[in-house]
């Protein structure tokens, strides 16, 4: 018998497996965190700006507490699930991929140059404008959806260190994917 296992399964298993990581030996957060350019604790200039390009991605497995892992992987698995039954492993990946690089762009463009961000969160808003997208698709409620997407957008300016331009970058990229994949036929990809 052939196991099938989820993407969504398997995202939320790296990023929890870098969390495990990074509590063992904290000095991987340095290696992993967004930012753009800023000189860190081994005295090194590092960042986006100075060509270290990975950040982009690998934002999303650094997280600041057990807590802010833990929502955002409630979070994924509720919006993963779904979502990729609706636009198949490798076309949700994308999405995740697309808002991630999204919400780092924003991130980097908007936050001071010397700020670190940490989270997966801006690909989790992604998946929000994804569902938001196709919604009617897979049966969900639209209105529900943007009803939660405004509540967690308005807790991203009531709890402090959150960084809310990586939600909206996400959320924008994820719609303009969702959108995108959901008018192309599904065998071309």
């Amino acid at each position: 018998m052939e196991l099938k296992r989820s993407a969504t399964l398997s995202l939320i298993t790296v990023i929890c497996a870098a969390y495990l990581i990074n509590l063992i030996h904290p000095a991987f957060e340095q290696d992993l965190f967004l930012i753009r350019r800023a000189i860190l604790s081994d005295g090194a200039l590092h960042g986006v700006g100075a060509g270290e390009w990975w950040r982009i991605f690998t934002v999303a497995l650094v997280h600041g507490s057990i807590f802010h892992l833990g929502f955002n992987m409630y979070a994924l698995m509720v919006l993963g699930n779904p979502l990729e039954m609706a636009f198949g492993k490798a076309r949700f990946l994308l999405v995740f991929a697309i808002s991630l690089a999204a919400g780092s762009a924003a991130s980097l463009l908007l936050n001071p140059s010397n700020q670190p961000s940490v989270g997966a969160s801006g690909a989790i808003f992604g998946l929000f404008g994804a569902l938001a997208i196709a919604g009617k698709r897979i049966g969900a409620d639209v209105r529900s959806i943007t009803v939660v997407i405004a509540l967690n957008f308005a807790l991203s300016f009531v709890l402090s260190g959150i960084d809310w331009h990586a939600h909206i970058g996400g959320l924008v990229g994820g719609a303009i994917a969702g959108n995108f994949l959901l008018k192309r036929p599904t065998g071309r990809w």
